[in-house]
């Protein structure tokens, strides 16, 4: 494994001819180009580009960048990825017609700025991995910047971190595309309501949520996961967390093992009493609290 500032990449990755694992912290780059016989990184402004054939994990953290150029990453087996807008986008819901500018200002009816980075060729690299990590940010950049979702066929581990800062925008779309998944892990369950959090999610009041009751056709994104183990870390208690717990609950037929880390700083044994009491869709599923 190489962990390392970008400014000693050049020095060290030439001594690393068959590279397996390579972490990139914060990668701010401006202009940089890095080569060897088999593996190189390429980053500017506009553009960042992989070539890692012998490549197996990769955690890469960085500001979105316009382009990706990846041409092998077909080693690749788990992936760790904080990608970051480079602006905030909580100030409007691409669904909504108005939103907010960064100074406050309000805006109705006007074409809204558009979001800066495209990730549709990084995603697609990665396309083959067993195990996947996303952070918060990622969630976002993912329904903002990737256009098309691939199906992650050989994906069975999907790790996510959530905050109340951040959308679920993508996580319906994301679920339907890992048809095999086994094991979904949850950092934290509150994150930013938007009218995009769709059926994966218990929180959404909106429009769309209302047309897919009258609509009773539509399969939720949950009904069509094959996961077996579901691992929910930073558990409070609070409403809105047992309110997205019996969805879960509700929804994934194949269950059947719920692990939950309850935060120590609540009321453990009444928190504990509220997800046992919780139906469960699966007979099969048996709580552990961890």
């Amino acid at each position: 494994m190489v962990a390392l500032d970008l400014y000693l990449y050049r020095q060290i990755i030439h001594t690393c001819p068959v590279l397996e694992e390579l972490t990139i912290r914060d990668g701010k780059f401006q202009m940089c180009y890095y080569h060897l016989s088999t593996d190189y990184f390429e980053s500017s402004r506009q553009t960042v580009r992989f070539r890692a054939p012998s490549l197996v994990c990769l955690d890469y953290s960085s500001f979105v960048f316009k382009e990706y150029q990846v041409d092998d990453l077909d080693s690749l087996v788990e992936a760790r990825l904080s990608l970051k807008l480079w602006w905030s986008i909580s100030h409007f819901d691409y669904d909504d017609d108005y939103y907010y500018d960064h100074d406050g200002s309000f805006h109705l009816g006007y074409t809204r700025p558009p979001i800066f980075g495209d990730v549709k060729c990084l995603v697609v690299a990665i396309r083959n991995i067993t195990t996947l990590h996303l952070s918060p940010d990622s969630l976002e950049v993912f329904h903002f910047c990737c256009k098309s979702m691939p199906m992650f066929n050989n994906l069975v581990n999907l790790s996510i971190e959530s905050n109340k800062q951040k959308g679920w925008q993508v996580m319906p779309l994301l679920l339907k595309s890992c048809p095999n998944l086994q094991t979904l892990v949850f950092k934290g369950l509150l994150h930013r309501v938007t009218n995009r959090c769709g059926d994966a999610c218990a929180c959404n009041p909106g429009r769309k949520k209302r047309k897919r009751m009258k609509n009773m056709k539509e399969v939720c994104c949950l009904q069509t996961c094959r996961v077996n183990v579901l691992e929910i870390s930073d558990y409070g208690g609070r409403f809105q967390e047992l309110k997205q717990m019996r969805h879960f609950l509700d929804n994934l037929e194949c269950l059947e093992t719920l692990k939950v880390g309850v935060d120590p700083d609540k009321n453990s044994e009444f928190v504990r009493a509220n997800v046992m009491a919780l139906p469960r869709l699966s007979s099969r599923c048996s709580i552990q609290f961890i």
